[in-house]
């Protein structure tokens, strides 16, 4: 038996390599780590599951859910252990009760108070919604947004589930949903009508607040030397407004470079955190003439752009969005958001007190012996109990899923 060896270098057929080369080589390229950027991060980590779980709960008849059907929900969102368990985590929003032998939740008045107050921030924010969506059509090469795509960014933008009918039609001067191909997975969204008052980038806003020139800035430590020369030397020449249309711009050139990160820039500056995953950014390559390699161009500017690589989802910052670790402008959606996490976070800590009490009275009856009991008004984090079996973060292969789910942007559709 002969073997056939094949040049793949020249052959025409394109030969995939393996996932775990793809896995070693695209992990190669990071930056020197930002502790206070990186808790920022993972500081929704909580509420990202919660809050799918509770739009379930809301399409549910009458808003209750049996826990059964959670429970088959939970594969969905990447979660293995028991759906009761995981609910009575937090009680301050999710009321769990046992009826004919099944239990059922619901949402409890608390949580459902913040549904409504986040249900009129969208209402009040629409005005601003339409603008974003209309300023991401600007910028893209031929006014048009594959819909399949822009729903993977969706949330990161604040736009609602339903968006599509909730926001497109209602603004018909604006938009229009058009479909070239005929294939489903080719609808659009198509800019009807250009408003050169929305063809400002958010460093053209700020200049012209300043009274200076367009340009970026740098929040870089005066130490990091080298860097500063490299952002000196690029923010020397003009700025390039991503609203501008490229397609005159060679590619390669220092003033393509410009003009893309200027892009990603406002690109990012249009959501909700300051932060969107690379690789659905890569997504829009075609869109907005983005480069291949985007990665490599984000790390070429690390004054800009802050790039993390956390749970091996690779996230791009706005270095200039945050002060240590808090967002400094936050979007009212945010507010809301964080409120639901403040939410959570003394629901958890009412769980753990609880369970940490129950552990205590357990071990006093058993006649053992402490060598040092915690004061009743002490603070119990949620990692004291990180060996039990309740179906949460606190197992490794569940955290790995879970993180996964993490930085999804919460764009499943469940």
């Amino acid at each position: 038996m002969h073997m056939k060896i094949i040049n793949y270098r020249n052959s025409k057929f394109k030969i995939r390599p393996p996932l775990q080369y793809l896995c070693r080589s695209f992990s190669l390229w990071s930056m020197k780590k930002d502790p206070d950027l990186e808790l920022a991060l993972s500081r929704n980590r909580r509420w990202i599951v919660n809050n799918q779980l509770k739009n379930i709960i809301l399409r549910c008849p009458n808003e209750v859910a049996s826990v059964k059907f959670l429970q088959k929900k939970f594969k969905t969102l990447d979660l293995q252990g028991s759906a009761l368990n995981w609910l009575k985590k937090y009680p301050c929003c999710f009321d769990v009760y046992l009826q004919h032998d099944e239990y059922y939740c619901r949402l409890t008045k608390r949580m459902m108070a913040l549904v409504e107050e986040e249900e009129s921030v969208k209402d009040m924010q629409e005005p601003v919604l339409v603008q974003r969506l209309a300023k991401l059509l600007m910028m893209s090469l031929h006014q048009r947004l594959n819909v399949v795509k822009l729903n993977e960014l969706k949330r990161n933008f604040g736009f609602p589930d339903d968006y599509l009918i909730r926001i497109v039609p209602k603004y018909s001067d604006l938009f229009r949903i058009v479909n070239y191909s005929g294939r489903r997975s080719s609808m659009e969204i198509e800019l009807v009508s250009w408003n050169p008052d929305l063809a400002i980038s958010a460093i053209e806003a700020s200049a012209h607040k300043q009274g200076i020139e367009p340009c970026f800035s740098c929040s870089l430590p005066l130490t990091w030397v080298k860097s500063w020369e490299r952002f000196h030397e690029f923010n020397s020449t003009s700025y390039i407004s991503p609203y501008l249309d490229p397609r005159g711009l060679v590619e390669g050139s220092r003033e393509m470079e410009k003009r893309t990160v200027g892009l990603v820039h406002e690109l990012v500056s249009l959501t909700l955190w300051k932060k969107a995953s690379i690789v659905k950014l890569g997504h829009f390559s075609r869109e907005f003439a983005l480069p291949e390699k985007l990665n490599v161009l984000l790390l070429k500017h690390p004054g800009i752009f802050y790039v993390s690589n956390k749970y091996q989802i690779y996230t791009v910052l706005l270095r200039e969005a945050y002060t240590a670790s808090e967002l400094i402008d936050k979007d009212p959606l945010v507010v809301v958001k964080e409120k639901f996490g403040e939410l959570m976070q003394e629901g958890l800590h009412e769980y753990n007190r609880r369970h940490y009490l129950l552990n205590l009275e357990k071990k006093r009856k058993n006649g053992m012996v402490l060598d040092k009991i915690k004061d009743k008004n002490s603070k119990i984090s949620e990692d004291d109990y990180a060996g039990d079996k309740l179906g949460g973060l606190f197992d490794t292969e569940e955290r790995k899923r879970f993180y996964k789910v993490l930085f999804d942007d919460g764009d499943r559709n469940t």
